[in-house]
């Protein structure tokens, strides 16, 4: 364990990826129940901010495809996001 590597910053860590899946999981089955328009702002950001989420902790734990895939995950809903709000 190196200096950076503290029991806060591991706890941090895993709060971020798990809002990360429970984000991801939670904007689809709002979706598919019909709670969120997929075409909505808050959708959006739910889906963005989870898959940042994802990107962190899989880059951190070099768990490199997830972390990739998320990025274009985010990417997507940056752009669907800009066209909600515009």
């Amino acid at each position: 364990m190196n200096s950076m590597d503290t029991p806060k910053k591991n706890i941090a860590i895993e709060i971020f990826g798990w809002y990360g899946a429970i984000g991801l999981l939670s904007a689809y089955a709002l979706s598919s129940f019909g709670v969120f328009s997929p075409e909505g702002v808050w959708y959006q950001i739910l889906n963005v901010t989870a898959a940042l989420g994802i990107v962190f902790v899989s880059f951190y734990k070099k768990a490199y495809q997830p972390g990739t895939l998320n990025i274009v995950w985010a990417a997507i809903g940056l752009v669907a996001l800009a066209k909600a709000l515009l």
